[in-house]
């Protein structure tokens, strides 16, 4: 099915431009319409910035449990845990980044474009990862 460049190419998504197929000649180039984008990114920003306040609420207790310890035994399970939490909530910190740029893009007009090389980044990528900020190509080294 091709669908007309400006009209709907699924949920959330309009038609932008064309794209050349394997000797099937031009198909849309899909990009995420920005107020789906925005809504979702937003949202998983909330869900992100959630989950570091309670990674960073986990740390705390288990370094509060660790100064309360009396056996050096005991001691390494908080200490274990509280350099899990503090891993945990640094990606998450670093996903609420890439959360970020992706709304700065959106704002910008550049969202759903590489940050390397300005190509296009398809839906399908757009929505496995709302701030992919590369092609498929480009993240698994290529071109």
């Amino acid at each position: 099915m091709v669908v007309a460049p400006g009209s709907p190419a699924g949920a959330g998504f309009r038609g932008a431009g064309l794209r050349r197929t394997g000797g099937c000649g031009w198909l849309p180039l899909p990009v995420m319409d920005t107020e789906h984008a925005r809504a979702r990114l937003l949202a998983e920003r909330a869900e992100v910035a959630e989950l570091i306040r309670g990674a960073e609420s986990a740390r705390q207790q288990d370094s509060e449990a660790e100064a309360e310890t009396g056996d050096i035994a005991d001691a390494a399970q908080p200490l274990t845990a509280e350099g899990l939490d503090e891993s945990v909530a640094e990606t998450l910190r670093e996903r609420l980044a890439a959360l970020d740029r992706a709304l700065r893009r959106l704002d910008d007009g550049i969202y759903g474009r590489s940050v390397r090389s300005g190509l296009p980044i398809f839906d399908e990528r757009l929505e496995a990862d709302l701030a992919a900020e590369l092609t498929v190509e480009e993240a698994r080294g290529g071109p």
